[in-house]
């Protein structure tokens, strides 16, 4: 048998060898970043709920490359660029993802019911408790969110697209997701890409940045207890739940999607509906992240990932999550001089809204140098702050950039 007739059975190991050097070279990379991924995971050094299917999904679309007529090369995964009708009908019978994709990544869908998910996780007893602190510091948190967008625009993406990378600065991926399908369509999938990407590096990075910026006695600070333990009825949360979500959506329409998800978790959660926080935070959330990171990881296929763009938006979205994280922790250097040094700064890198992730790193940052000292009844109220106000910012982003066009 001839070399080319048992290439023409491998197809993969064909079209490696068929491909350009640069993608050659990429597919390789990615093939061996996947497996990183899954490592990593498994190692519980990034996010296993994600980075596990999102790994062996880019190993897998790197790899099962073949042939798809007139020496096309293509995946039986998912296109996320068709648009013509009777393409789409096509391949909805034959690409493995693509009605999963079609039907709940490429509208939003999947986005919303991650929200819904996270929404039944979250006590807003915390933010409730310390409101005003909670909110400070998300909003110094935000820095990131604001400060890529002036960047981003300077080194030449349009207000869009300045927008929707600008957004990683949240650390949370739905929003990302959201904003990228209105505003950016097309630079959505790679956009979405360095978001969910880079969520493992706020796991990862920020206690490097936490040890650069705040010393080992401030870390070790203990929280002044409060001047009066307030408790927070499960009523009260339900109808700040309620509230909340109806007067966000009166501010900024195009966004209720996501508000009405994040608080009908919440209120699902805070009216102890049993069966929807089963059915809610089991299979809604859990199959959706499953499915989110596989399609993330088939999404990395070489051809797109290689786009000349992507150097610049992995580049911003680093900037934008170090601001962030820089933002947030000046927030919790100013109250730590309001609070006549009784705060510990910490707390602050909380504001970015990575919920659980960003409180739990606070945490495991204050336990290494002080195990007795807890703060993370404080940082939760940030962490869950800085999930409704990037859902706010994504409002205002959302609504305003259409102005620019």
């Amino acid at each position: 048998m001839h070399t080319q007739d048992i290439l023409n059975l491998f197809q993969g190991v064909a079209t490696l060898l068929d491909s350009p050097t640069h993608i050659l070279i990429g597919r390789i990379g990615l093939m061996l970043l996947g497996l990183l991924l899954v490592y990593l995971g498994k190692k519980e050094i990034l996010e296993p709920l994600l980075m596990i299917p999102m790994g062996l999904g880019m190993a897998a679309v790197n790899a099962g490359v073949l042939f798809l007529g007139k020496g096309q090369h293509g995946t039986l995964f998912v296109d996320p660029t068709l648009t013509d009708p009777a393409q789409l009908m096509n391949v909805l019978q034959i690409n493995f993802l693509q009605p999963i994709y079609t039907f709940t990544f490429s509208n939003g869908l999947i986005a919303c019911l991650v929200f819904m998910g996270i929404g039944v996780l979250l006590d807003v007893g915390y933010v409730l408790q310390r409101p005003f602190e909670s909110m400070f510091l998300a909003l110094c948190a935000e820095l990131g969110t604001v400060a890529t967008f002036p960047i981003a625009m300077a080194v030449g993406l349009n207000a869009g697209d300045a927008a929707s990378i600008a957004m990683v600065g949240g650390a949370d991926g739905p929003m990302v997701l959201y904003t990228s399908l209105m505003l950016s369509k097309n630079l959505f999938v790679p956009i979405t890409i360095v978001a969910y990407l880079y969520l493992g590096l706020t796991y990862g990075g920020y206690p490097y940045l936490i040890k650069l910026l705040v010393p080992k006695r401030l870390r070790a600070i203990k929280p002044a207890p409060p001047k009066r333990v307030v408790t927070i009825s499960s009523g009260e949360k339900l109808a700040f739940a309620v509230i909340a979500c109806t007067v966000l959506c009166l501010l900024f329409p195009v966004a209720a999607p996501l508000f009405v998800s994040l608080f009908l978790g919440v209120a699902v959660r805070e009216a102890g509906i049993q069966h929807f926080i089963d059915f809610i935070a089991g299979p809604v959330l859990y199959g959706s992240t499953l499915f989110l990171g596989l399609l993330l990881g088939v999404l990395c296929e070489a051809n797109t990932i290689l786009n000349p763009q992507i150097l610049s938006l992995l580049i911003l979205g680093i900037v934008a999550l170090l601001l962030s994280g820089i933002g947030g922790i000046g927030g919790g250097y100013i109250l730590y001089f309001i609070k006549k040094r009784r705060y510990n700064p910490v707390i602050g890198i909380a504001g970015v809204s990575c919920v659980p992730t960003t409180a739990k790193v606070a945490q495991k940052s204050v336990t290494e140098v002080a195990p007795e000292v807890l703060i993370l009844p404080e940082a939760l109220g940030a962490n869950i702050s800085g999930v409704i106000t990037t859902a706010i910012l994504t409002g205002i982003y959302v609504t305003l950039i259409p102005f620019f066009k």
